[in-house]
C-alpha cells in the first residue's frame, strides 16, 4: 500500500485542458470562413435561377414579365414585354445577365427587404445607353429598322427610321423598357404606316408615360 501511495503521490496533479488555444481559434475561424464561403456560393448558385428573386423580394411582377406573356386588358391579346423577349432570344438571357449578381449586392437587397427599406413599386432604373450597346450594334439596329419599315412608310416618309430620328440621338430608355410596355415616341406627333404596324403589338403604347 505504501508503494501504491507513493506512486499516486508522485504523479503530477491533473491539469484542465484549455478549451481555446490559438491553434483552435484559427481552426474555428477557418471552418466558419469555409462555411460562410460555401453558403455564399450556394446563394450565388441558387440566385442564378430567376425564380430565386421572388422568394424574399417584391419582385414577383418583374419575374412574371420576364417569364410569362402578358394579357392586354382591353382586347385580351397576349403580348411579350422586352424582358421576356430577351429571355426567349437565342442568347436565352437571365436576370443576372443584366443585373449585378455579386454577393454583397444580394445581401444588401436582402437586408433592405427584411427591414422594409425599399420602395414599392421599385424606383425605375436607367442603366444608360452603353449598357444596351454592349450587346447591340447601333448601326446594325438602324439598318434593320430602315429596311423593315421602308415598305410601310408612305411618302414623304418612305425612309422614316425610328433609330435615325430628326430629334438627334435619343436615349434608348426614351422608348424601350424591359419590364413595362414600351413607348413609341414618334407616334406622339406622326401617324405613319409603320407606327400603326408597331402599335398593333400590345407591348407598345403611343404616348410617353413615366411611372
Amino acid at each position: 500500500m505504501d508503494t501504491l501511495d507513493q506512486q499516486e503521490s508522485s504523479r503530477e496533479p491533473a491539469k484542465n485542458k484549455k478549451l481555446l488555444t490559438p491553434k483552435k481559434v484559427i481552426l474555428v475561424l477557418g471552418v466558419l470562413v469555409l462555411l460562410g464561403a460555401g453558403g455564399g456560393f450556394g446563394v450565388m448558385k441558387a440566385s442564378d435561377n430567376p425564380a430565386f428573386c421572388t422568394l424574399c423580394h417584391n419582385m414577383q411582377k418583374y419575374y412574371d414579365s420576364f417569364s410569362f406573356s402578358q394579357t392586354d386588358e382591353k382586347n385580351g391579346e397576349n403580348y411579350d414585354l422586352l424582358a421576356k423577349r430577351h429571355a426567349d432570344s437565342a442568347d436565352a438571357l437571365v436576370c443576372h445577365d443584366c443585373h449585378e449578381a455579386s454577393l454583397s449586392v444580394q445581401l444588401s437587397e436582402g437586408v433592405k427587404f427584411i427591414t422594409g427599406n425599399y420602395l414599392d413599386p421599385l424606383e425605375r432604373r436607367d442603366f444608360g445607353d452603353q449598357f444596351c450597346l454592349d450587346c447591340h450594334d447601333f448601326e446594325e439596329v438602324k439598318q434593320i429598322t430602315r429596311e423593315r419599315f421602308a415598305e410601310v412608310s408612305g411618302p414623304p416618309y418612305n425612309v422614316a427610321n425610328p433609330h435615325d430620328s430628326h430629334n438627334g440621338e435619343l436615349d434608348c430608355s426614351v422608348c424601350h423598357r424591359m419590364h413595362q410596355k414600351q413607348t413609341l415616341l414618334c407616334a406622339q406627333c406622326h401617324e405613319l404606316k409603320w407606327t400603326g404596324e408597331v402599335l398593333r403589338d400590345a407591348a407598345w403604347i403611343p404616348k410617353l408615360i413615366y411611372e
